[in-house]
């Protein structure tokens, strides 16, 4: 049974609460008792974990399970390095920043800077996510440097700000400058906004959408079935097939501002038609 934490029904009150240092590695052989005197903080005052939250099950699985309006509730599993954390809700901005291993899972929504700076793991929001989702935070050479992010609604705008690798995938569509300086990696979504992959080194944007029009200073390429998005999303069949536009730096058989290079990603897919230089 996993660690179960949820709003204690005195903290009805919309207050802002860091989690940082509530995660599963740090949790794991404490009981109850030692985890409910953890120290949070509200609005900057630092309090025991127990004065704002009820606590139940245990913590030898490495795993926590968040039930609840969690949506103020900021830099919830950030810093993880192992094991898992469930949201059966929303969760607020900071999300997974830092996150090096583990799986962080929310049905709801999730607010800004969700994932910045991660470089491994795994995150799954059900639903849309803030601003910068996967970017680098402010002074910070890169965004997302490796793992997975999944996000089943919208993200706003810089979203996959500074990729150096890892993967994106936004289901629905990104707001502007989604990629921007983007330097290594792989952003999936159905459509973006203005601005997008500008200053892009190396990397990969995929555009699922059949009438997108080109990003500005790419050309249309080729319609692309990639079996990786299938195996993400554990379909039993592959996705209708999408149509790549040419936003890949060093990926055989897209195109780009010159005439195609040699092939550098492990990447390997089915496709057809002609690359257009």
């Amino acid at each position: 049974m996993p660690l179960l934490i949820q709003p204690a029904t005195s903290a009805s009150d919309p207050l802002d609460v860091d989690f940082s240092g509530i995660l599963p590695e740090r949790l794991h052989g404490l009981t109850t008792a030692e985890v409910a005197r953890l120290s949070i903080r509200v609005e900057g005052r630092t309090v025991p974990l127990a004065s704002r939250f009820a606590i139940s099950g245990d913590t030898h699985d490495g795993s926590v399970e968040c039930r609840g309006d969690f949506g103020r509730v900021h830099h919830l599993g950030a810093g993880m390095t192992d094991g898992a954390i469930t949201v059966d809700g929303d969760v607020g901005r900071h999300a997974a920043v830092g996150m090096t291993g583990g799986r962080l899972a929310v049905t709801g929504r999730a607010g800004d800077w969700l994932a910045a700076g991660m470089t491994g793991g795994e995150v799954v929001v059900g639903g849309s996510v803030g601003d910068n989702a996967a970017a680098a935070l402010p002074g910070c050479r890169h965004g997302l440097a490796g793992g997975r992010v999944l996000v089943g609604g919208d993200a706003g705008v810089l979203a996959g700000n500074r990729m150096r690798r890892g993967l994106l995938v936004v289901c629905g569509s990104c707001g502007e400058a989604a990629g921007w300086e983007m330097r290594a990696g792989t952003l999936v979504t159905t459509r973006t906004g203005g601005d997008s992959v500008q200053g892009m080194r190396r990397g990969s944007l995929v555009l699922l959408s059949p009438d997108h029009p080109p990003v500005a200073g790419f050309s249309r390429g080729r319609t692309w079935t990639p079996s990786f998005l299938a195996l993400l999303a554990g379909a039993r069949h592959g996705p209708p097939s999408p149509h790549a536009f040419a936003a890949d730096r060093g990926t055989n058989g897209t195109v780009t501002r010159s005439t195609p290079t040699v092939a550098k990603s492990s990447l390997r897919s089915r496709e057809t038609g002609a690359v257009t230089p």
